[in-house]
Formats: C-alpha cells, sequence, structure tokens
C-alpha cells in the first residue's frame, strides 16, 4: 500500500465578495481534486489544538501524525534541522525574516512586508552573510535559508523576549513589539546595526531604483530549543521521502526521520518546479510507501492578500501537482493500492491575511474503495457539512494507514 499527503498550505478562506461570495478554493477550477473528493470521502481535521497559535509548524506537525502539544517547542528549531544546524544545549534559534520596515518622524514603524517583496534568494543569502560577516558573533550567528526565510542562532538566553510574527502585521504599527528586542542591549545594537547595514547596501539600493521593496530590515521569531521528537518510523512504522521548497517542511520531515528530497527550482511560490515536485514524489514511491509533498504558494498568496495568485496557486496544485500524481500511481508497475490525501493546513484567509485555526477539510481517496460519484466538490463549505471531525494528527494518521486510534 502507498500512502500520499498532498498539502496546498493555507488554501483555505473565507467567501469574498470578490468572488461572487465563493471562497477562492470554491472558485478555482480543481477538476482533479473534485474527481478524488467525488469518489472518495471528505471529513475535518482539527490540525492547531485548543490554545495553540495557527501556525504551519503546528499544522503541519498533526498532518505527520503528531501531536503538537507533546513535542513543539518552537518554528525556529525545526528550520533549523533542515539546514543541518545543530542546537547545543542552551542555543535558541529565532527564524529571521528579511522584511521591510517604515519608520515614521512619529517614532512609529510600520511592518510593509514580512518577505520584503518575496525577495529571491541569490539577492537575500548574499545580505544575510554580509550580516554574518559584520555582526556575527560569540553571541549571535546568521544562517541564509531561502528568499526571505533565515535563521538567527542565540547562543545566550533572551529571558522574557516575546516575538510575533510578521505575517501578521502586515500594514501594521509594530512599534511595541520591536520595542522588545531594544530591551535588551546586544540585541538592540546588533538590531540597529542589521537595519544599517542593510539600508546601505548595494542590493537595496538597486531593487529601490527598480521599484521593488528593500530588505531593510530583520524580524526575529518562532523562538525555541530543540525539540524531543519521536520519528514517524518509531510511531507508524512508515518510512518515506517528504517534499517541500520550506525549511520549516524540510526541519519537520527531518526530525520525523523522512528522507528530504531538494527538488532543483522549487521556490515556495508560484514559481516552483511543479514538475520536479510531482516527479519527485512518484519516484520516490517506486521505493517507499509513503510521501508527503507540500505546497506553500496558496499561503503566500494569502498573506499578500491577492485573490488572483491565490486562485492561480489553488488551480496550479491541482493541474501540476495532484493530476500528474494521481495519474502517476494508476500507471505505475505493479498498480500498486494506495490512499492519497488532498488537504490544507490552516486557513489563510484574504481578508486578514493571516493564519485561522478552524478545522480543515480533508479528502481521502482510497484505490481500491472508490466509491459511487457523490457529487461532492472539495470545499471549505462541504467540509463543514460532514459529520467526521478528528481531533488530532494522531487521530488523522491512523484512520490513514486503518489503524486503531492508539498509538501503536
Amino acid at each position: 500500500m502507498k500512502y500520499i499527503i498532498l498539502v496546498g498550505d493555507g488554501m483555505g478562506d473565507l467567501p469574498l465578495s470578490d468572488l461572487e461570495g465563493k471562497t477562492p478554493l470554491e472558485a478555482a477550477d480543481t477538476p482533479t481534486i473534485d474527481h478524488l473528493c467525488q469518489h472518495g470521502e471528505l471529513f475535518r481535521l482539527q490540525t492547531i489544538p485548543t490554545g495553540m497559535p495557527p501556525g504551519s509548524d503546528i499544522a503541519n506537525l498533526s498532518l505527520l501524525g503528531y501531536e503538537p502539544q507533546h513535542f513543539y517547542t518552537g518554528r525556529a528549531p525545526l528550520e533549523a534541522a533542515s539546514m543541518g544546524i545543530h542546537l547545543a544545549e542552551g542555543e535558541t534559534a529565532y527564524r529571521c525574516n528579511l522584511v521591510t520596515l517604515e519608520k515614521n518622524t512619529d517614532g512609529s514603524m510600520i511592518m510593509v512586508d514580512f518577505s520584503a517583496g518575496s525577495i529571491p534568494t541569490a539577492e537575500s543569502n548574499l545580505l544575510i552573510k554580509e550580516l554574518q560577516e559584520k555582526l556575527g558573533s560569540d553571541w549571535f550567528q546568521f544562517y541564509p535559508g531561502i528568499s526571505y526565510r533565515h535563521l538567527m542562532i542565540c547562543r545566550n538566553d533572551l529571558p522574557d523576549l516575546e516575538t510575533v510574527p510578521p505575517h501578521d502585521y502586515i500594514g501594521q504599527d509594530v512599534s511595541k513589539f520591536w520595542e522588545r528586542y531594544l530591551q535588551y542591549p546586544e540585541l538592540q545594537l546588533l538590531l540597529e546595526s542589521a537595519c544599517k547595514l542593510l539600508a546601505d547596501h548595494p542590493i537595496n539600493k538597486q531593487r529601490t531604483e527598480r521599484g521593488l521593496l528593500p530588505a531593510n530590515g530583520i524580524w526575529l521569531w518562532g523562538e525555541g530549543k530543540a525539540p524531543t521528537i519521536p520519528t514517524i518510523k518509531e510511531q507508524f512504522g512508515l518510512e518515506g521521502s517528504l517534499i517541500s521548497a520550506v525549511d520549516l517542511l524540510k526541519g519537520i520531515g527531518s526530525y520525523g526521520g523522512l528522507d528530504i528530497i531538494n527538488v532543483k527550482g522549487a521556490t515556495g511560490y508560484l514559481d516552483t518546479n511543479y514538475a520536479g515536485k510531482a516527479s519527485a514524489a512518484l519516484k520516490a514511491l517506486t521505493e517507499q510507501d509513503f510521501v508527503f509533498v507540500h505546497l506553500e504558494a496558496p499561503d503566500e498568496a494569502g498573506h499578500q492578500g491577492s485573490v488572483r495568485d491565490k486562485v492561480r496557486a489553488i488551480e496550479d496544485f491541482d493541474s501540476k501537482i495532484v493530476k500528474p500524481i494521481f495519474e502517476g500511481l494508476q500507471s505505475m508497475e505493479g498498480s500498486p493500492d494506495f490512499r492519497l490525501v488532498v488537504c490544507m493546513d490552516h486557513f489563510t484567509p484574504i481578508s486578514i491575511r493571516t493564519h485561522l485555526d478552524k478545522p480543515v477539510p480533508v479528502m481521502l481517496f482510497d484505490s481500491r474503495q472508490q466509491r459511487p460519484k457523490s457529487g461532492v466538490s472539495y470545499s471549505e463549505a462541504n467540509g463543514e457539512k460532514s459529520n467526521s471531525l478528528l481531533l488530532s494528527g494522531l487521530e488523522f494518521f491512523n484512520k490513514l494507514l486503518q489503524k486503531d486510534t492508539q498509538t501503536p
């Protein structure tokens, strides 16, 4: 039996007047997902445990069968694992976004953009490497990632520092959050020096000249120390691979003991290498029994507030990921039986440009048990009509593997 989970990050949304009361998922043309849903099972999953923040870290831990409340220590340590960074005892990892900040004469600071205009990796890595060369120290170390997503490791504790994710405050005054950093003299010096270095950097001057947003600041968040997480094989006796452009997902997969497949040209946005991801997934399934494929683009479009891009991202997910993988499974040598999931990790509504903790609709298709055509398409509203609600990632994974609800 082959098991496949295909995740459209942040696909969930709320009805929009721009789409005549439809959500982007309802407005998008998704014939393959709808076909699978009409011959499969539709239910809901609570990917965010009560009281926990609705982030992709927590939600995707749930989609891999974990109960985050028992294992989660922060987002950044998961990303560190994907980058091969070992956190020593006492070290804290911080996600380090390159952002666009606007400092006003009245002293306020506006979070113009949490991604510095989706700065490309080639430019952002040069900026992070220069930050490391000029500002790296016994206290702070910078590590380059992908696009605007990077890491900073702090080798000393910053007690009581509370951070917030920058994508929750797009276009808003973030002065009160910035002031939290400034209460630590070493961190204040680092951040002020980083902002000056970035503002004066030729890359940012060139970006401004081209009408692009500059990466004129860094934003630290998602902090945590190294977690202790059992592998998926230890929990469920299953080995497999994970495919994503995002360090966070690769880190979760690394802790889960999955093989991480790095696809050339995978960017985490609309220009990602869809064909490469689908091909890599099918190749992995010839040797293994499980693959998890993650697509970031719908979430990015939701944070940017772009209806057009979110609809496009969902349609690309259907036509360039779900369709070729489904068709490839059907034509695979030996015609293996398979159970295929299409889902989202959380909602990222256009109207609020951040995450919600609503239960997500999950579609499960079993090649052995194709149901009579139901006429029910894959959507948020149809998910809510389902009588089935799973309350944890453990319940979900056991359902996928057709095991009982107790930990193996």
